[in-house]
């Protein structure tokens, strides 16, 4: 963008009150794409919506291309790093070890699972988009592979266990699944079993139960998860 067009975005930004960050842009791109699907980001429709001029969109953007860029490094960086972390954090028995991954599951601060979807039907249009989603679930289901290899699990078993619980929460979501937070909690020391062929302990499970309670909370028990 010329400094001349950068000149004329801040006068009519001035001249209007109306002031926008990079973050509300990436913000509104962001809530279009789950809402609406990627051919529905248009710079002209955000502006609109933000209510300044088009111009102001290139103080922060090269173009659409590099916004539609920075919506997927934010995709990246929120749903799978977030992952990651839980996956490699300390735990001193696998069950913890899951538990922490379920907090991915029960805070959408750590993974947002609007976005994930919108990614992946944004994938089924874009080859390019569909490398990074397949890079993303196998970066995933390596770092849950290692959280079994630590807590002593050989391979293959190590990566099937890992796949099962990542595929299944993936799973979870693409149906859509609703039920009472306390039916969910209900099922927790069985979901490790599961998993784990491993009880947790009751103070393990305790402390989950209690932590997505206070996440999830009261007004919106029959979230996905």
């Amino acid at each position: 963008m010329t400094r001349s067009n950068v000149a004329e975005a801040a006068d009519i930004e001035a001249e209007t009150g109306r002031r926008t960050t990079r973050e509300d842009w990436l913000d509104l791109a962001k809530d279009i794409l789950v809402s609406e699907g990627v051919g529905s980001i248009k710079v002209l429709a955000l502006s609109q919506r933000l209510d300044v001029s088009r111009s102001s969109f290139y103080w922060f953007f090269k173009s659409r291309r590099d916004l539609l860029d920075q919506l997927l490094h934010y995709w990246e960086h929120k749903n799978t790093a977030s992952i990651v972390e839980r996956a490699n954090r300390p735990a001193h028995s696998i069950a913890e070890g899951v538990f922490n991954l379920f907090e991915c599951w029960v805070d959408e601060a750590l993974f947002d699972p609007g976005l994930d979807f919108a990614v992946r039907e944004w994938a089924r249009r874009s080859p390019k988009v569909r490398e990074l989603v397949d890079r993303a679930d196998n970066e995933r289901v390596k770092a849950i592979t290692g959280m079994f290899a630590k807590h002593g699990y050989e391979e293959p078993e190590s990566f099937v266990r890992a796949r099962v619980i990542y595929f299944m929460q993936i799973g979870y979501y693409a149906l859509g699944v609703r039920e009472p937070l306390d039916v969910r909690l209900s099922y927790t020391e069985a979901y490790v079993r599961s998993f784990t062929g491993k009880d947790p302990t009751s103070r393990e499970a305790s402390r989950f139960r209690s932590l997505a309670k206070r996440l999830i909370g009261p007004d919106d028990e029959t979230k996905q998860s």
